[in-house]
Parts: structure tokens; C-alpha cells; sequence
């Protein structure tokens, strides 16, 4: 059962890896080295939830509705640009060091509240816990079914905890304005392109809804 175990681990960190909205947001509170770990935590477990709906019944959901997995895709195309143009905003901010400064002095609840959204409002999760993740899962027997979900949360915990002391370790050299402006930048590029090429999905859907 380890190769199904490990399948899980190598699919889940491939998912996972692209930098997306979770992602943003452990490192900018790693690097901010504030509840970055409580964050990653949280990130963690919601994706345990999302990837043991999705194998374990979720999938069915979204591939028996074909305007529900429009809808979601083209909310995940949304959600996609409106995050890219946030990073963007902070990325070409006159003074860039100020806004990180007053971002870090957010408490705790607003920054749950933020990785919440991230995370729960992303309909482009769902498109991988539930589509990718679950309609491979979903074909398994119960016992395989079961390490190959436990290796793709594995993933989850490695790297959302891994970004998160990384980036606490690395913070003095990131916490620049100059790095903030890379990295907002990178962040608002990666969700364009993300978003675009979500974006031909949707398009390919509602033709396929259309014919």
C-alpha cells in the first residue's frame, strides 16, 4: 500500500506546489513571521478536508453537474484575477515597506478570516481536491483509496509547513521593499495566468453546454 502512499504524496505536491492564493498567504505571514505557523496549520487542515470530500464522494458532485463545475470554474477565474490585482496594487504601491508594515499589524482574526477566503471562497480548490484529486481517487478500492489520500494531505502538511519556517527563516532578506515587490509581482503573474488559462476551460465548458 506504500506505492499508493507515495502516488498520493508525488500527485499532492505537484497540485500543491504552483504558487496559488494558500500559498501567498503562509509566506507573506512567514515572512512577516506573524501566526505564520497557525496559518499553515489551518491551510493544512482545510485542505484535508477539501481532498477527503473530494475522494471520497465529492467528485461526484461537481462531474455529475456540469453547470455547477462552470460555475465554480468561472468563480475560480474571478476569484483568480481580484487576488492578482490585490498583489498587483501592493506591488506597484509608492511606498511598498509602509504597506507591508500596516499589513502586519493585522490580528489574529482578520488573518484567519484571509486564509479562510484563500482557501474556502477559491472555487479553483475545488477544481483540484474535487476534479483532479477525486476523480482519481475516486476509481480506487477502499484500502488503496484510503493511503492515497493520506499521501496527498502528507504533501499539504510538508510543504505548507515547510513554506512557513522557510520563509520565517528567510524573512530579513524578504522583508524588503524591494523583495515585496518581486514577490507581489510574481504572485499577481502567477494568478493571471492562472486565471487565463482557467479561464479556456470555462470557455471549452459553456460550449460544451451550448452544443
Amino acid at each position: 500500500m506504500l506505492s499508493w502512499y507515495f502516488q498520493g504524496l508525488i500527485l499532492g505536491s505537484a497540485m500543491i506546489l504552483p504558487l496559488g492564493p494558500q500559498n501567498a498567504l503562509v509566506l507573506n505571514q512567514g515572512i512577516r513571521r506573524q501566526y505564520h505557523l497557525m496559518v499553515a496549520t489551518l491551510c493544512a487542515l482545510s485542505d484535508l478536508a477539501l481532498i477527503g470530500a473530494g475522494i471520497f464522494g465529492g467528485s461526484a458532485l461537481l462531474s455529475q453537474s456540469p453547470w455547477l463545475m462552470a460555475l465554480v470554474t468561472w468563480g475560480g477565474v474571478a476569484f483568480l484575477f481580484w487576488y492578482g490585482w490585490g498583489a498587483f496594487r501592493v506591488a506597484m504601491s509608492p511606498d511598498v515597506a509602509l504597506t507591508s508594515e500596516e499589513t502586519r499589524k493585522q490580528g489574529r482574526v482578520r488573518i484567519i478570516i484571509s486564509m479562510l477566503a484563500a482557501t474556502w471562497l477559491n472555487p479553483h480548490v475545488y477544481l483540484d481536491t474535487f476534479v483532479v484529486l477525486g476523480s482519481l481517487g475516486s476509481q480506487l478500492e477502499a484500502e488503496p483509496k484510503r493511503w492515497f489520500a493520506i499521501g496527498t494531505i502528507s504533501a499539504s502538511f510538508l510543504w505548507f509547513f515547510g513554506l512557513a519556517l522557510m520563509a520565517s527563516m528567510l524573512a530579513p532578506r524578504l522583508r524588503t521593499a524591494l523583495a515585496q515587490r518581486i514577490i507581489n509581482g510574481g504572485v499577481a503573474l502567477v494568478m493571471v495566468v492562472i486565471g487565463l488559462r482557467l479561464a479556456g476551460e470555462g470557455i471549452d465548458l459553456l460550449k460544451t453546454l451550448a452544443g
